[in-house]
């Protein structure tokens, strides 16, 4: 983790190295603020997507420490602040991943809300199907059953043959030059400037980018193993998705017996485009559910 973040953390939260049997990983931990009278209802750990990183949930800390929640979102193996091997793409094999996430809801103490954004979404099922003992919900946001779109996997190709032949600093600066990165494959929108989210993709390992950029064009369809874990799940995504569309979504919540929120004016990432009904849905939920 770097000594010198390119985001702050957001009010009432804190930066720091979360030790686990696995290493360490860059979390910004938030805990229940004054206005829930300081008592913590739950703890919540949250995966980012590909090319992602913690700070696509800093709308969110604020909002849910009001509604009582710890919140801790992590940069997983060679996103942003995680140090991860630049060149081995087998350290980033989904199961590594997902061992991985159970060694962060270990170092928290658990058990755990479970929150995965896209990519995200899919490292987390894979850890609830390797054990699903240290959660007590799981909720996938704008993650969907399988592989993306067809549209989106095309985008993917064109980052992952980019970054067979460039430096990072020139698939960033190539992005650049060919349009908005979200269209042309390479960044997601993010939450900063465009300096800050710069310094971002740069902390980025290009095995990570490569091997789970893989994973996104292959996942297969999971749900009937999901089914099978005894945890209440919860689909949540924006009213307009082009990674996997709404009502594939709609479907996996059905398959599911999951609840099942979409929110109205956003797309891809709900938590940036329209981050307090988001923390109000996913703070029902969980108060839905009781204490821990």
């Amino acid at each position: 983790m770097t000594s010198h973040p390119a985001f702050p953390p957001p009010p009432g939260a804190r930066a720091y190295a979360l030790r686990t049997s696995r290493g360490e990983f860059a979390v910004v931990d938030s805990s229940p603020s004054p206005e829930a009278g300081g008592e913590e209802r739950g703890v919540v750990l949250m995966l980012p997507g590909f090319t992602g990183s913690k700070e696509d949930f800093r709308l969110l800390h604020e909002p849910l420490a009001q509604r009582g929640y710890r919140v801790v979102a992590v940069d997983g193996r060679g996103q942003h602040e995680s140090t991860g091997p630049l060149d081995d793409e087998s350290a980033y094999a989904q199961r590594e991943l997902a061992r991985d996430v159970l060694a962060q809801a270990a170092a928290l103490g658990g058990p755990v809300h479970l929150v995965g954004h896209s990519l995200g979404g899919q490292i987390a099922r894979a850890a609830v199907l390797l054990d699903h003992s240290p959660f007590v919900s799981f909720t996938l946001v704008s993650s969907g059953p399988a592989e993306i779109s067809v549209s989106q996997q095309q985008r993917v190709k064109l980052l992952r043959d980019a970054l067979a032949v460039l430096s990072m600093a020139e698939v960033w600066e190539a992005i650049q030059a060919m349009g908005p990165p979200e269209e042309v494959g390479g960044p997601a929108r993010g939450l900063g400037d465009q300096d800050q989210l710069r310094r971002r993709w740069l902390g980025h390992s290009p095995a990570q980018l490569l091997a789970t950029g893989h994973q996104l064009c292959t996942e297969p369809d999971r749900v009937a193993e999901l089914v099978a874990i005894p945890l209440p799940f919860h689909v949540l995504s924006g009213a307009h998705d082009d990674t996997w569309p709404v009502a594939v979504l709609d479907d996996m919540a059905l398959r599911l017996d999951a609840r099942r929120t979409v929110i109205t004016g956003a797309e891809h990432s709900p938590n940036a485009d329209r981050p307090l009904p988001t923390a109000q849905a996913l703070a029902d939920f969980w108060d839905g559910l009781g204490r821990p």
